[in-house]
């Protein structure tokens, strides 16, 4: 497996030295996937300034966070649903908004969750929208403005450098039992290629009921109650 490096100041080029400097200061560290993305300078700081831009678009910060985590969990990448789950958290995102966008569970509120279904169909249909998905985002208050704004977002996302790094396209939360969710049924989602062997890595949970869930489920499994 291909090792790339994780780059510091001292050892990335010169022309990525500010930029790791900027992630510093943004996120009181260097996160890895900057680290290893300073190999390229022009990579990371189309990186940052695309991540710059979204955030500086007409969505607040519970819609920002729909948009990220919807794309995340729909790509599987388990670098991205917990660092956005962080960046939620600094914003003062409402958990249940995160925690149902990460186990593909309904949305508290019905606008947001129009958001997340126009989002995924953005995506799993590459852009092609029927007049019948554009007129129920627009019903649920967004505008011809919000539709770019999550082709910006899309665009980000979609780099593929979370699966090129580590060889895992699934994001892997480790869901623990609590009071709340003894008994707690959650769905064991089978990688999309092929599954491995017995230990060799950690299991992709996702509460069932999530579209997601449904079309890739495999095996169900119960939160053993304490």
């Amino acid at each position: 497996m291909t090792k790339f490096t994780l780059h510091t100041a001292a050892t990335a080029p010169e022309a990525s030295q500010p930029l790791l400097e900027k992630s510093q200061q943004a996120f009181g560290m260097v996160p890895g996937l900057h680290a290893v993305m300073a190999e390229s300078p022009e990579l990371l700081d189309a990186y940052q300034r695309v991540h710059a831009l979204f955030q500086n678009t007409s969505f607040n910060a519970e819609e920002l966070t729909v948009v990220w985590q919807t794309i995340n969990v729909e790509n599987n990448c388990h670098y991205c649903v917990p660092a956005h789950s962080f960046i939620a958290r600094s914003m003062k995102v409402d958990d249940a908004i995160n925690e149902a966008l990460r186990n593909e569970t309904p949305l508290p509120d019905a606008r947001l969750e129009a958001l997340r279904t126009f989002t995924l169909k953005l995506i799993r249909q590459h852009g092609v929208m029927s007049d019948e998905d554009m007129q129920a985002f627009f019903v649920a208050g967004f505008s011809q403005r919000n539709v770019l704004e999550v082709i910006l977002a899309t665009a980000r996302r979609s780099c593929p450098i979370t699966p090129i790094m580590w060889r895992t396209p699934r994001w892997t939360p480790r869901l623990k039992p609590s009071p709340g969710r003894a008994g707690t049924e959650v769905r064991l989602l089978a990688p999309k290629r092929k599954r491995p062997a017995r230990g060799s890595s950690r299991p992709y949970f996702c509460v069932s009921g999530g579209p997601s869930s449904r079309r890739r489920g495999r095996d169900v499994r119960r939160l053993p109650s304490r």
